[in-house]
């Protein structure tokens, strides 16, 4: 039995929230929480969110036990980017791109 959750079009790119990503796939989901807790970067807060909330998906929805869960794939997959233009020098213009991000996660019992 598996839970899932994903949070869609989050105004992070994806980059960063890779980063933070990697540092909990295929941990216990308490270890996860810990980890996400006191990680310094601004991807950390949001991937705890998506997290407790696929913990409460598997807990209310599911029936599963929150001691055997552990993060079997999580994901920051990229999402639709926003154009934005800066004025510049001699009249010209250069876009900025606001990227967003699509994170996901998947709890598993062992």
């Amino acid at each position: 039995m598996e839970a899932k959750a994903i949070a869609k079009f989050v105004r992070i790119a994806p980059r960063k929230a890779q980063q933070v990503v990697d540092l909990v796939r295929g941990k216990k989901v308490d270890e996860a929480l810990a980890i996400l807790k006191y990680t310094p970067k601004a991807a950390a807060p949001i991937v705890e969110k998506v997290v407790k909330s696929a913990l409460a998906n598997a807990e209310n929805n599911y029936s599963m036990d929150r001691d055997s869960l552990y993060v079997a794939e999580i994901y920051a997959d990229q999402g639709p980017t926003m154009k934005r233009f800066r004025p510049r020098a001699m009249g010209r213009a250069t876009t900025i791109r606001k990227r967003t991000s699509h994170i996901g996660v998947v709890l598993k019992e062992k």
